[in-house]
């Protein structure tokens, strides 16, 4: 972008960011080991489960985003945290809970970053996650209306369909792993 909106943000290493704790060798070894030793069930269903996600996952799927405006990650700006997701069970629905942060107060891309978010996660995750995005509280002067435009499926499915925005999310997402 030619006139950034927040010219200084504050930013993150990637070392900074946290991460899922890796085995140790040894532990890898038990583990192969304990597996070898294993009968299959017979109770085993064919059919796919899908595994239950932390918020270290979801946190690993959004914070590689590309921001906008800036050459940096959603998580190298701190826009979004692991402490800022939470994931809730109530019968056959699982919902995920992500308070994002905007850099500053007028951010006029929050609901564009939001957008972002929201595709990665329908895009990578099944349909029996709900993901409801918020403008972390205090942190936007006009969080109500984004927090309601983020949550909105019919508005979330009219901006996939405006080419522009399409173009713009995929360089967003382009940086994902």
């Amino acid at each position: 972008m030619e006139n950034p909106i927040n010219a200084n943000p504050t930013i993150l290493s990637i070392s900074q960011l946290p991460t899922r704790k890796q085995t140790t060798p040894s532990q890898a070894t038990n583990t192969l080991s304990s597996l070898s030793l294993l009968t299959p069930d017979d109770d085993y269903s064919s059919d796919e489960e899908d595994d239950p996600v932390d918020p270290q996952e979801i946190f690993d799927l959004i914070s590689t985003i590309s921001d906008p405006e800036h050459p940096l990650t959603l998580g190298q700006l701190a826009v979004v945290n692991l402490q800022d997701i939470s994931i809730t069970q109530s019968n056959n629905l699982t919902e995920i809970l992500i308070k994002i942060t905007p850099t500053i107060t007028h951010c006029s891309l929050a609901t564009l970053i939001g957008l972002g978010i929201k595709i990665r996660l329908i895009r990578s995750l099944s349909d029996k996650y709900r993901i409801r995005l918020l403008i972390k509280e205090g942190s936007h002067q006009s969080e109500l209306q984004v927090n309601k435009q983020l949550n909105d499926k019919e508005r979330i499915a009219a901006a996939c369909e405006n080419e522009q925005l399409v173009e713009v999310i995929s360089r967003m997402l382009g940086t994902c792993n």
